[in-house]
C-alpha cells in the first residue's frame, strides 16, 4: 500500500481530523499507521540484512500498548525474538524507530524503544531480565516491569509476548510482597483539586496556568486497574479490556468503566487541536467552561477513589 514513510506521514495528516473525535477509530488508525511503518522497515532491513532469522514479536507499550493514544503520541515499543541474533533485530528496531519518527511519533525520551538493547531481547534473555527487575525491586526496575506489562503485539508472533507475561505472573505469585513495592511505585498521584474544590494548575516552567491531564486525572485509573490486572493474572493491556475482565472478580469496577470512558472522550474533545505531543496532555484552566471544570474535578475525584479501593483490596488479600 505504501512505499515510503513520507507517504504514511501524508496519510496521517490527511486522515487524522476525520478520526480525532472517536477514541476507538483514532486508536485503530494509530495501529494502522504504525503497522504500515513496521512493514516498510521490515522490507528495508530484509533487503539489506537478509530474511528474518527467527520468529519475533514487535510489541507496543505505554498508551499505544493500552490502546489509549490521543492525537499525538511518542514511541513505546519493543521486540522479543527466538534465537540469539540480537544485532539483526536491533537493526530492525532502529529502522522502525526511524520510520515512526518520520511518520510523526516522537522518539521516547526514556529510550523505551526496540532500538534500545534493553527492549530488544531474545525470549530467554527477556525472561531473565524480568526476574532481575523483580529481584532488584527498585523504582526504575519496577517501572520497567510495569511498562512491559502494558504491552500488546502489533506484528509477529503473539505467543512470544504471552510467554513473557506468564513468566511475570509466576514470579509475582511466588513473591507476593512485590505487590507492595509495585503499589509504592504507582502511588504518587499529582494533586489536581485543592481543599476548596479548585483545580490546581501546574507551577513548572512553561506549564503555568495549565493542568497536566495525564498525571492528575488519567494515571490513577490506569495504575489502579493495572495492579488489579497483575494480581489477577490478566495478560490483556488496554484499561477498558482489563475493566471488563476484572468485573467478575471485582464487580465494583463496573461503576468506573463509564468514568474512564468519559475521561478518554473529555481528553479528545478538549485536546484534539493540540499542536504537538508536549501540549496534548496540558489543559489551560482559563479556557475551560464551568461545566468542563466540574466534569474534570469529578473525574479526578473518581480516579483517586478507584486507586484507593484497589489499594484496599490488595491489603485485604494480604498482598500489602
Amino acid at each position: 500500500m505504501f512505499q515510503t514513510y513520507e507517504q504514511i506521514k501524508r496519510w496521517r495528516h490527511e486522515t487524522m481530523p476525520s478520526v480525532a473525535d472517536d477514541h476507538f477509530q483514532l486508536n485503530a488508525f494509530h495501529d494502522q499507521l504504525m503497522y504500515q511503518t513496521v512493514g516498510i522497515a521490515k522490507a528495508k532491513v530484509e533487503s539489506e540484512q537478509g530474511t528474518l532469522p527467527a520468529p519475533f514479536a514487535f510489541f507496543l507499550m505505554g498508551s499505544a500498548g493500552r490502546f489509549e493514544q490521543s492525537v499525538w503520541s511518542d514511541q513505546d515499543h519493543g521486540i522479543v525474538f527466538e534465537g540469539d541474533d540480537q544485532n539483526y533485530f536491533l537493526k530492525l528496531g532502529e529502522e522502525i524507530s526511524h520510520g515512526l519518527a518520520i511518520v510523526g511519533y516522537e522518539l521516547c525520551e526514556g529510550k523505551v524503544m526496540a532500538s534500545n538493547s534493553l527492549w530488544c531481547q531474545s525470549m530467554n534473555s527477556f525472561k531473565n531480565q524480568i526476574a532481575d527487575w523483580l529481584e532488584e525491586a527498585n523504582w526504575q526496575s519496577l517501572r520497567n516491569f510495569s511498562i512491559l506489562c502494558d504491552s500488546r503485539v502489533l506484528d509477529g508472533n503473539e505467543e512470544l509476548l504471552l510467554q513473557l507475561k506468564r513468566e511475570a505472573f509466576t514470579l509475582l505469585e511466588n513473591e507476593p510482597h512485590l505487590y507492595a513495592r509495585l503499589m509504592e511505585n504507582f502511588e504518587f498521584i499529582k494533586k489536581g483539586v485543592g481543599v476548596f474544590g479548585q483545580l490546581l494548575p501546574e507551577q513548572r516552567q512553561g506549564m503555568k496556568g495549565e493542568i497536566h491531564l495525564k498525571e492528575t486525572a488519567y494515571f490513577p485509573y490506569v495504575n489502579a486497574i493495572r495492579i488489579l490486572a497483575l494480581r489477577n493474572g490478566l495478560s490483556t493491556a488496554p484499561t477498558l479490556e482489563r475493566l471488563v475482565s476484572l468485573a467478575d472478580t471485582h464487580p465494583f469496577v463496573n461503576e468506573y468503566d463509564q468514568d474512564f470512558r468519559k475521561l478518554l472522550d473529555y481528553r479528545l474533545r478538549l485536546r484534539k487541536e493540540a499542536a504537538n505531543y508536549d501540549k496534548v496532555h496540558l489543559l489551560p484552566i482559563a479556557q475551560l467552561s464551568r461545566q468542563d471544570k466540574q466534569e474534570l474535578k469529578y473525574l479526578i475525584k473518581r480516579g483517586n477513589q478507584l486507586f484507593s479501593k484497589a489499594k484496599s483490596i490488595l491489603k485485604e488479600e494480604g498482598a500489602l
